[in-house]
């Protein structure tokens, strides 16, 4: 009877070693915050992505500060920026620094994106 007890006890502390192990290597750290890109970066907006949607209105006053055409301007950057998160930097030009803003096309083929 008491080899039983022994037996019985030895299987049972062997089940809640095991179960303790497995119980601590499914424990999972936490992701790492993702870093934030920082607004002193030059290329802050300017990298696709970079952006959040909220962000594109101050940068599409830039883009579109030098053109006739304002309201065009910024309600197609504004489209723009709102898909792909980014706006070129400058007036004009430098859209190889957002693939997908540079790559939108209208119907025609023209670009979409001032």
């Amino acid at each position: 009877m008491a080899r039983k007890l022994s037996a019985l006890i030895s299987v049972l502390i062997l089940m809640l070693l095991l179960l303790a192990q497995d119980h601590a290597t499914s424990i999972t750290e936490a992701p790492s915050p993702q870093p934030q890109p920082s607004k002193n970066n030059p290329l802050y907006g300017a990298t696709q992505g970079s952006l959040q949607p909220q962000e594109c209105a101050p940068h599409c006053t830039t883009r579109c500060s030098e053109t006739a055409y304002k309201k065009p301007c910024m309600f197609f950057c504004q489209k723009c920026c709102a898909k792909c998160l980014c706006v070129p930097p400058g007036t004009y030009g430098n859209k190889q620094s957002c693939p997908c803003y540079n790559n939108w096309k209208t119907k025609r083929g023209g670009p979409k994106c001032p």
